[in-house]
């Protein structure tokens, strides 16, 4: 047995997910236990200023990676002590850290950059446990998005000898991962296909309060307004061929408003967001089985905290007919775990010193092994 701790906080920013992960070589990995770390609401308040924020002081940098880092801390000493596991049986904890903005294009006319707020030294001092870190900008660094990094977790986890599978993450946002079967030579393909839950969650909180729209009950009351929902695809990330990825710096309620006559109603702006999400992955599916000449997928899996909405998982059913959902829990990886289990390996692969990331994927020059080793 050979343990490690997969840590990941997403645009959510609702929480740290902790996951304890079996990373055996020979065999599949598999999850021992996870737990859920609350965000706290000042630190919530203050990562979310970061996100949106056109300058920020470093003493304000430097206080909410201090705070997160606790948290994460604070993650992992919860997830011990439930577990019965001593620290000194970790082998590496996998720190993805918190995302404030990533820019794989640049931005006016920059270089491509990912910040994510992250401490490892701190945190392998906090927790006594080697730390792998920085896991983006070494993709980034050649020439690759830098994200999305789970699908080289997905292919470990779910790839097939005779069957064409697709991995569905909805978190803030949605990233898809097409896996061929494993006697096919292609590796997965995998990209962002748009907005999930942050623009679902900000115009809910916006309008009833709250952070989420819990099972989709408020867009299942709204209806599709089609000529809202034509004019958000026609935004250019959901027609660019991948490699891609996304988040807050792209899609966000400014984006939104500014696609607003005024005259909507908020339920149905609701109801044309959740659509928005599922119309974006189906492009997202047509785009990845063009790419591959591929069928359709005999199982879609859906991760993530978007994989507990039933209007959302309703929609994506009807737009993909073809194409069965079904749940991780199969593997043994209930949906709210794989992310944070995707950092774990990561770290496994750090200290094995292989490659963590899909060329296929990100767009990179070739496979590269991801992150740095910080010592407790």
């Amino acid at each position: 047995m050979s343990l490690f701790i997969g840590l990941m906080s997403g645009t959510s920013l609702d929480g740290i997910d902790a996951a304890l992960v079996d990373i055996t070589p020979g065999q599949p990995p598999t999850l021992i236990a996870h737990h859920a770390e609350p965000m706290p609401e000042a630190l919530r308040d203050a990562l979310w200023r970061l996100c949106h924020a056109d300058r920020v002081a470093f003493a304000e940098l430097a206080a909410a990676e201090d705070a997160f880092c606790r948290r994460q801390a604070a993650a992992v000493t919860a997830l011990l002590a439930g577990s019965g596991v001593a620290r000194e049986a970790i082998a590496a904890i996998g720190s993805h850290g918190q995302t404030i903005e990533h820019a794989p294009w640049g931005h006016d006319g920059g270089p491509a950059y990912t910040l994510q707020l992250d401490n490892p030294s701190l945190l392998a001092e906090l927790t006594g446990c080697p730390v792998v870190g920085d896991l983006r900008r070494r993709d980034l660094a050649a020439g690759g998005q830098a994200a999305p990094l789970a699908p080289a977790f997905h292919e470990a986890l779910f790839r097939a000898r005779d069957e064409w599978r697709l991995v569905l993450n909805l978190g803030g946002f949605a990233n898809l991962t097409l896996l061929p079967p494993s006697d096919d030579p292609r590796a997965p393909l995998g990209f962002d296909t748009g907005p999930a839950n942050a623009l679902l969650d900000a115009w809910h909180a916006r309008h009833r309060g709250g952070r989420f729209d819990a099972g989709g009950a408020w867009a299942a009351s709204g209806r599709v307004d089609e000529a809202l929902l034509a004019r958000l695809l026609a935004a250019p990330f959901f027609h660019r061929p991948p490699p891609r990825s996304t988040g807050r710096e792209v899609f966000h309620l400014a984006w939104l408003d500014a696609h607003l006559t005024g005259e909507e109603k908020p339920e149905d702006v609701q109801a044309t967001l959740a659509e928005l999400t599922a119309a974006s992955v189906a492009l997202g599916v047509e785009m990845a089985r063009e790419s591959f000449a591929a069928p359709p997928a005999a199982r879609l899996i859906p991760c993530g905290g978007g994989a507990h909405n039933p209007d959302l998982l309703a929609r994506l059913a009807r737009r993909l007919p073809e194409t069965p959902l079904t749940t991780g829990d199969d593997w043994g990886w209930p949906a709210d775990w794989l992310e944070a289990g995707a950092f774990a390996w990561l770290a496994a692969r750090r200290l094995d010193g292989e490659p963590g990331n899909l060329p296929s994927v990100t767009g990179a020059a070739g496979p590269r092994v991801l992150g740095g080793l910080y010592a407790p």
